[in-house]
This record gives structure tokens, sequence and C-alpha cells, in this order.
């Protein structure tokens, strides 16, 4: 039973959740449910205690807040619910040990809680030549990582064709992970905390690639299989 961070669309004022995500986890053997948006400390605690691993997923910008930046200039388009969640969240399930896999936002908001930092603006940040941000579809390649470690060893290969669809990305590793992937302009694209069951984090969005890619596929097992 895997619990999947859920999605809000500000205009609807609805919980939602793109199937990709759920599709994913199915395919690797899990059974996804979407969590609650709002949940005060004492439900967010049954809910780390219910599930047997955690998807955070993407969405809007991890609140600067969270990282000791002062966005001045509004750069950052948040959902402060989501952020509230999902930090509780986390802290209490890393406390307990339970698988964890963090995709784009996800990987951004597990940096942040866990002490790293982010940069608020790619482009006025990390000026690069390098798509971060591509149109659609989103289920296509726009550059490759390189691949170190851990994912390195399980995919096979040195370097990996990637999606990508974001403006925000680590700045400082929180302490205590350990990179995977790096792009060509030398954003880190996935670490993992190597002290815990299994804790991984990655930039680019497998749940619209796995459909026709093995690695991406064998991302979401791998993170099934360790909530066994």
């Amino acid at each position: 039973m895997i619990g999947v961070t859920p999605l809000w669309d500000t205009e609807l004022r609805s919980v939602w959740m793109l199937p990709d995500y759920l599709d994913g986890i199915r395919e690797a053997g899990g059974v996804p449910v979407v969590l609650p948006l709002e949940a005060d400390a004492e439900a967010i605690a049954v809910l780390a205690e219910s599930f047997d691993g955690f998807l955070f997923t993407g969405g809007p910008d991890v609140s600067p807040s969270l990282y000791g930046v002062d966005d001045t200039e509004g750069k950052a388009k948040t959902c402060p619910p989501r952020d509230l969640l999902e930090a509780e969240l986390l802290r209490r399930v890393v406390a307990l040990d339970k698988p964890v896999l963090g995709i784009c936002r996800g990987l951004q908001l597990i940096n942040a809680v866990l002490g790293g930092t982010l940069y608020l603006d790619l482009p006025s940040e990390h000026p690069s030549e390098l798509v971060h941000r591509q149109a659609k579809p989103y289920g296509r390649y726009t550059h490759s990582v390189r691949l170190e470690g851990q994912l390195r060893d399980l995919l096979g290969t040195e370097e990996l064709p990637v999606n990508t669809l974001h403006h925000q990305a680590v700045r400082n590793l929180a302490p205590g992970m350990e990179p995977m992937a790096f792009s060509p302009d030398g954003l880190i694209e996935a670490f993992r905390m190597p002290d815990a069951r299994f804790l991984w984090s990655v930039q680019w969005h497998p749940e619209y690639l796995f459909h026709d890619d093995a690695p991406s596929r064998c991302i979401f097992r791998s993170f099934v299989e360790a909530c066994v």
C-alpha cells in the first residue's frame, strides 16, 4: 500500500491526481492510495504508520521558507497546505524508515525538509542553455543525465535520457544524502539517503515515461519492492 501525496487545483479548489503516478505504482505491483491534502499532526502520524511506502509527487514550487530564502520578488508559486502536509509526513516516515520515492517537486521537498537548499528560479540563478522545462508532450526525452552509484548499478548505464519539467532544483544537497545523477550543466538530478531502507529522489518524471521506458519501470519497481 503506497501513500501518494495529492495534487491541488487552485482554480477548482479540488484535490486531484495524474493517473500516471498511480499506473506506475500499479505496474510495479503496488496499490496506490491518494492522501488527503489537509491533516493535523495526529492524522499525519496515523498516515505515516498506515502505509508501506510513500510517493512524493511533482507539483508547485516548494515554499522558500523551508530552505531559508526570502522570496521578495514573488517568483515561487506555492501550495502552503501541501508544504505543511508533506514536510510533517516526510519527517515522520523518515523516522519510521518507511520507503520513499520523490519525483520532481518531491525531490526538492525532500532536500529542503532534510536540510538542503534549492535554486528558487533556475533561469536567473543557474543560467544554462540546457532545457529544464520542456513543452508538451512530457513523455519524451529532452536531455541526458550522468548516473552514479546505486542508480547506475540498478540501470546498468552511465548515461540516461530523461524528460524535464522544473524551474527549481537542488542548490546544496541535504546532509547525509548521496547524489546519483547529474545534468550536463551540473545540477543534481537524483539522490538517495544511504542510511535509509529506501529513500530515492529523481528530478525528472518517470511517471510520464514508464509505459515505453524500461529504466522508469525499474525505478518504480525498485521502490515498490522495497516496501514489501
